[in-house]
């Protein structure tokens, strides 16, 4: 026997009662897409590597050290995605949806990959939920878009969550604030990490999105990007707090959100949960009115976010909102004694499945005692024993296995018996 094989580092196995969870909140989540009409769109997961070097940015952690590269024959280079947004960019340049109905609104469930160290809720293989909200500018559609994670929180029931916002500028203003960072960092620049002296030539409003404690002191008192803001970008930031106050969204504005990908523009938000400890952001995103250019289609603004699914199912089993799902019930378990008993079940068993009915029957040859056995742990309504005595009468003994009442059913009636007993 050859050595056992594990799963790969960073992934993990979801398990039937686990996927039961998932299913639960996925469907939750296809419901509220519905309600706020967005539609469903589903990428690949590889891409081309020039897709995120330019849309994520060479810059960023995610594309310099984390992105999963694959050499095809020596000639193409692909990336697994690291994140969703730019291959939902690309899919719609490539497909001419700019055409369509404006604003274009699509969701969308997929795995990601990033080469990281794995920890709690955060895994090399996992999974977002995120929207894609393209072609407005107006403010209220940024409002939308946090409006429709935050009643997805309140429909799944969890507590503690705090949205932060913050407006990162465009080019415009964005230079002037540069240069106040820089001269702000100048007199203790060579005391930086080594990523955000990096990052101060390449991007350097990302030096105050840096880990490093002791960056995070020489930076604490650094100029912010909101009070370098431009008219236009002021009025937007301002016109995005008036909706979500309206609409009697809870916010704090944090000055030193920036988000970790190039592309983003004018809002940043997130959704941070205090039951993660230091992993504490649950969802993330903004706009992004560069990206699509960017990636090579026509000048066209948009805004999105990004959640993260595994930090989800975690904060969603601590806080107990997982405990009390349904277990799974089978409608009816056939229980045939005998090869000929067992091929007339199966044609019943045909019958019952083909109409929807949630059935099972016995493939192990069991005794009648251990498939009673086995119909009480896979949790069955009824049960339908066709023994040699039950076959030569033409009748199965259907048992209520609540109510532990038996009756005699002829075989030929059994579906619309169960039908009618289903439907009470």
């Amino acid at each position: 026997m050859g050595s056992k094989i594990f799963a790969p580092k960073g992934t993990r196995d979801l398990l039937p009662d686990e996927v039961k969870a998932w299913e639960m909140v996925e469907g939750k989540i296809k419901e509220i897409c519905k309600t706020f009409n967005y539609k469903q769109i589903r990428v690949p997961d590889f891409e081309h590597y020039a897709l995120f070097d330019r849309g994520v940015g060479e810059s960023t952690d995610i594309v310099s050290k984390e992105m999963y590269t694959l050499n095809h024959r020596g000639k193409d280079v692909f990336a697994l995605k690291p994140e969703g947004t730019s291959s939902v960019i690309r899919a719609y340049i490539e497909h001419g949806m700019s055409s369509g109905i404006t604003p274009t609104k699509l969701y969308y469930i997929t795995s990601c990959f990033r080469s990281e160290r794995p920890q709690k809720g955060r895994q090399r293989q996992f999974h977002q939920f995120g929207i894609e909200a393209i072609g407005s500018y107006s403010a209220s559609m940024d409002a939308e878009v946090i409006m429709l994670v935050s009643t997805l929180f309140n429909k799944l029931g969890i507590k503690g969550l705090e949205l932060r916002i913050n407006s990162v500028g465009c080019p415009k203003c964005r230079s002037a604030y540069y240069e106040k960072l820089k001269e702000y960092v100048k007199p203790f620049e060579n005391e930086l990490c080594e990523d955000c002296r990096d990052r101060l030539n390449k991007n350097p409003m990302r030096i105050l999105d840096c880990k490093n404690e002791h960056c995070k002191t020489l930076l604490k008192d650094a100029p912010l990007m909101v009070d370098y803001l431009c008219e236009e970008c002021n009025e937007h930031f301002e016109s995005v707090k008036d909706y979500l106050s309206n609409a009697e969204i809870e916010f704090v504005v944090d000055p030193k959100i920036v988000r970790g990908l190039d592309y983003y523009t004018q809002t940043a938000f997130e959704f941070v949960s205090t039951d993660l400890g230091s992993q504490g952001t649950v969802c993330g995103g903004g706009r992004y009115n560069g990206l699509v250019k960017m990636i090579g289609g026509p000048d066209t603004p948009g805004v999105g976010f990004g959640l993260g699914l595994e930090r989800l199912m975690l904060i969603m089993e601590e806080q107990g909102l997982l405990n009390d799902l349904e277990d799974d019930e089978i409608d009816v378990y056939l229980a045939p004694v005998g090869k000929e008993a067992s091929k007339v079940a199966f044609k019943t068993f045909k019958k019952l499945t083909d109409s929807g009915i949630k059935a099972s029957i016995d493939v192990m040859d069991r005794s009648l005692k251990a498939q009673m056995k086995y119909a009480n742990k896979v949790n069955t309504k009824y049960t339908a024993i066709l023994g040699e005595d039950e076959l030569q009468k033409g009748v199965y003994t259907l048992r209520d296995m609540r109510s532990k009442e038996q009756e005699e059913v002829n075989i030929e009636n059994l579906f619309e018996y169960i039908k009618e007993k289903l439907g009470e």
